[in-house]
């Protein structure tokens, strides 16, 4: 569809003040898969009620080659899976078994417990192929951290399409410019996947507290500074914004939305409000109950699961706020 958000062409671009923090993700090698997580990161833990950002990839496999990331549990949090290229197989122990392909969200609610795993598929695996997407974790609101485990799918024609010219942006979570995606949300939030031609200008929504943008391809200009891909910035709140792509474009996830009145404390896996609630899953995760205990492997992918490493056993939740 068209849009018509509150895109005025003598909207200014961000002055220098409008932008309150720059990202530069650290990157990580998942044997071979590289891995750039912006969120949390020292100067900044969360933008709204987003407290993990990953960049996937880019990432090309040779026949039998991918992704194994083995059954692991999570509480207090909603994940987000997005691709650009490639697939996922996920599994869950609410019995889910979902392939997720470019433009297509998976959502999944932890609540109070769920476990999943995420592979290549063995089709995928035969070939040649890439990899190439986003994972986000939202913390849910202290109401719905206890709430029953939940899995939702939505295809890439479901998620509303905004466009003007060479501007193309698809809106995976919540609601921005007068659109609201289909996906399930327990708190304000706007996430979109926006691809931009050289030189296109794209406004940010102004009606959302936290505004951020993280650029997966290209670049942009912001206040006359020019932020290539793998860098993230976020603007300070109420401020008009409108950005630039650069002269070959660009491709970005713009993400916000409400802060949470709670502090949050993160542990490998777990995001909570409390730390005794995360002591209690870690000890569920260590006791590997599956029958009686409150985590159960997925169904079709119960054969492993990722332990807790005994350095890990050691550290502490950390607090993690705005």
């Amino acid at each position: 569809m068209s849009w018509n958000p509150t895109h005025d062409p003598t909207c200014p671009d961000a002055d220098s003040s409008a932008l309150e923090t720059l990202i530069i993700p650290r990157a990580r090698d998942l044997g071979g898969f590289e891995v750039r997580r912006a969120l949390p990161s020292p100067d900044r833990q969360m933008v709204g009620p987003f407290i993990f950002f990953d960049q996937m990839g880019p990432a090309e496999f040779i026949t039998e080659g991918g992704i194994d990331v083995r059954p692991h549990p999570h509480i207090g949090l909603g994940t987000v899976t997005y691709l650009y290229q490639g697939e996922f197989e996920h599994r869950d122990s609410l019995g889910t078994h979902q392939m997720i392909y470019p433009g297509e969200v998976n959502w999944m609610v932890a609540g109070r417990g769920v476990t999943h795993s995420e592979r290549t598929s063995p089709e995928a695996r035969a070939t040649r192929h890439k990899l190439f997407g986003i994972q986000t974790w939202i913390a849910l609101p202290e109401a719905y951290e206890d709430i029953a485990p939940d899995f939702e799918h939505h295809k890439q024609e479901a998620l509303p399409v905004l466009e003007d010219t060479g501007i193309n942006a698809r809106l995976i979570l919540g609601s921005a410019y007068g659109q609201t995606s289909p996906v399930t949300m327990h708190s304000e939030t706007f996430y979109a996947d926006v691809t931009l031609a050289a030189g296109a200008r794209f406004p940010l929504p102004d009606n959302h507290e936290d505004r951020g943008i993280y650029v997966s391809e290209g670049s942009i200009t912001v206040a006359g500074d020019v932020f290539e891909a793998g860098r993230m910035m976020v603007f300070r709140p109420g401020d008009r914004i409108s950005v630039t792509a650069g002269q070959r474009g660009a491709r970005l996830m713009v993400l916000g939305g409400a802060t949470l009145n709670e502090p949050r404390y993160i542990w490998w896996n777990f995001v909570s409000s409390s730390k005794d609630r995360i002591e209690a899953a870690k000890e569920a995760w260590k006791a590997a109950d599956w029958e009686n205990g409150p985590f159960r492997l997925p169904p079709g992918d119960d054969a492993e699961h990722i332990p807790i490493s005994a350095d890990l056993d050691r550290t502490k939740p950390k607090g993690v706020h705005k």
